[in-house]
């Protein structure tokens, strides 16, 4: 076990403020079971000149889904037993559906439905209510791979694990988290706040950065399972607390919650249970963060060194950078190699089996990957060779070759020529999505394209539309209604046998493959 470096953890907590700059922040440590240093800066109002203090309550994000993952242990030796209730919520669902566990574990193939909601025409700050979600969730046909075999980040997941534990027991799911688990984890004043418009303590979460100013961050969503704890630092030091207590107990939920989790194949998964499992600065973790419309937070704890670190801030920045920054001045570990830039990784490329599109950047830290939920910067180790946390690209020709650790996936990705213009006249007009109930509108004029979509949550703002190869454009969606919006979104132009326009192919990491037919032409807009 390593001793705690005192100093250099006073110095990395003061440096959080300056670091991650926005209008308030809180940061704690617990070692060997107690508090060894706290922290609270800013105002969580900065109109109203109020402080924040440790004993403000804040939305935790989706760290909220190891309380659920731990509630549902809590009451079921064997949660397969809700397994029954599944088909009920997924009542169009066609082929095998997931296990519970695969749920817990993200592997259960089911398209995110925060992201749907960009295709159901949602208006970042419209309301969304419990019965949106599982109308949204009961939408479903299929998935984006069969149940275990891969890894893919889905609030969907949680969603159900809630409403499967709510349906089981007929008991309200925020009276036992209250009872089953806040409670046991003396947790006093955390609570389950499922409306995101709702200000607890008078706390308020800003969107924007130093540069164009902090506003306050609008929302009215609904959510329980993937998101919906509200709770302040002192509460949640008490849980890292908890869980030391408990940490030789084989019945104490986080070991149960931390036990190995393999995919259908028998490799090993690194994320289950709500829990991301993962090596950092030479230390073995586990953790989870996430973000809401204003607010972004990230626990972590090390085991082996009886180590936990809390950070919540009430504006966007990376409170997982910051918790890990925490936790190695804490514990010692060298400094992060010098980055090396990289070097001929510019390309775009296709991931053909999944219908994105894959771009790649030469930047000073390294390659820059746009592919998933967010950009990956990897460091190169050769000319044809990069490597992050769990990933790996390998140049091989024309072709890119990346091994995806985390989701147990490799993909093959075949070079594209770049187009910086395209006409999108030919391809203008209305597309229905059968499985969605929800149309895309393309307009084109003077040059520029855009998309619309209108579903069961109205008719969405005009996102703009770029092309990127021949037939295959991005289409932007940097918010939405939850607050880590689907990045961009890759849309295929599908042709048949004469080269006629038949429909089109849209998806994004968290919906992939999502077929709309047409087009109509619709009057063109002046």
């Amino acid at each position: 076990m390593t001793g705690i470096d005192l100093q250099a953890l006073e110095r990395a907590l003061d440096l959080l403020p300056g670091q991650y700059r926005g209008p308030a922040g809180v940061a704690g440590v617990v070692h060997q079971g107690q508090v060894i240093a706290r922290r609270a800066w800013g105002f969580a109002d900065m109109a109203a000149r109020l402080p924040m203090t440790p004993a403000r309550r804040m939305p935790i994000c989706s760290i909220s889904k190891q309380m659920t993952c731990a509630l549902l242990l809590d009451l079921f030796d064997d949660p397969e037993v809700l397994a029954p209730l599944l088909p009920g919520l997924l009542p169009g669902f066609r082929g095998p559906l997931p296990s519970v566990a695969q749920l817990c574990h993200n592997q259960s193939g089911l398209r995110d439905y925060w992201a749907l909601t960009v295709l159901q025409g949602a208006a970042p700050e419209g309301r969304f209510t419990a019965a949106d979600g599982l109308a949204l969730l009961a939408q479903a046909q299929d998935g984006q791979f069969p149940p275990g075999a891969h890894y893919s980040y889905s609030n969907s997941n949680f969603r159900l694990l809630a409403e499967l534990i709510r349906q089981a027991t007929g008991r309200d799911f925020a009276d036992l988290l209250d009872q089953r688990i806040f409670r046991p984890a003396g947790m006093p004043t955390a609570r389950l706040a499922t409306d995101m418009a709702e200000r607890i303590d008078g706390v308020v979460g800003y969107e924007g950065n130093d540069e164009v100013g902090f506003l306050p961050a609008e929302s009215a969503i609904t959510w329980f399972g993937d998101s919906g704890v509200s709770a302040s630092l002192d509460d949640m030091l008490a849980w890292e607390r908890h869980i030391d207590a408990t940490r030789d107990d084989p019945a104490g939920l986080y070991r149960r919650l931390t036990a190995p989790v393999r995919f259908a194949d028998g490799t090993s998964a690194p994320y289950g249970y709500g829990l991301r499992r993962y090596r950092q600065a030479g230390h073995d973790l586990t953790g989870h963060g996430g973000g809401v419309r204003g607010f972004c937070s990230f626990r972590l704890h090390v085991a082996a060194e009886r180590l936990s670190v809390v950070v919540i801030f009430n504006h966007e920045a990376s409170a997982m950078r910051a918790a890990e920054a925490v936790m190695a001045a804490a514990l010692g570990a060298p400094p992060p190699p010098v980055p090396v830039p990289g070097q001929g990784w510019d390309g775009l490329w296709l991931d053909r089996e999944r219908a994105l599109f894959l771009r790649t950047r030469d930047v000073p830290a390294g390659v820059r990957l746009d592919y998933a939920a967010s950009p990956v910067v990897l460091t190169p180790t050769s000319e044809t060779r990069a490597e992050a946390p769990g990933l790996v690209l390998r140049r091989e020709g024309d072709l890119l070759v990346m091994e995806r650790q985390t989701e147990n996936l490799t993909v093959r990705a075949e070079r594209l020529v770049p187009l910086d213009r395209a006409d999108a006249t030919p391809i203008a007009g209305r597309y229905w999505c059968d499985a969605l109930g929800t149309t895309l509108d393309i307009e084109a004029r003077d040059g520029a394209a855009h998309v619309g979509f209108d579903g069961r949550l109205g008719a969405g703002p005009m996102e703009r539309m770029y092309p990127l190869a021949q037939d295959l454009w991005a289409v932007t969606s940097r918010r939405a209604m939850d607050a880590a919006p689907p990045g961009e979104w890759t849309l295929h132009v599908c042709r048949d046998a004469s080269g006629a326009v038949e429909g089109l192919t849209l998806g994004c990491w968290l919906a992939r493959q999502i077929t709309f037919r047409g087009p109509v032409p619709t009057h063109r807009r002046t």
